[in-house]
């Protein structure tokens, strides 16, 4: 089960880390609140994309370790 315990924290990790992103590039647009730092939310507004494709990427990770842990809990039940 270590590879599943693995992947499943490796996956969260990069969900909390998605998050975090998320949450700094939304503080940097709402404080970019001024017309002459228009400029200035570009950066934060990609930042953004990326860190939403981050966490999506992540769910999948736990989602496919969540399948895997199910799936050798049937293997084990049926060997057992």
């Amino acid at each position: 089960m270590e590879p599943v315990s693995s992947a499943l924290s490796s996956g969260l990790q990069g969900m909390q880390r998605g998050f975090d992103g998320m949450r700094q590039s939304a503080d940097q647009i709402a404080k970019a609140d001024k017309p002459d730092q228009a400029g200035d939310v570009a950066k934060p507004l990609v930042n953004l994309v990326a860190d939403r494709a981050q966490i999506e990427a992540s769910v999948k990770v736990v989602q496919a370790a969540d399948a895997m842990s199910k799936t050798i809990g049937s293997l084990l039940d049926v060997k057992a």
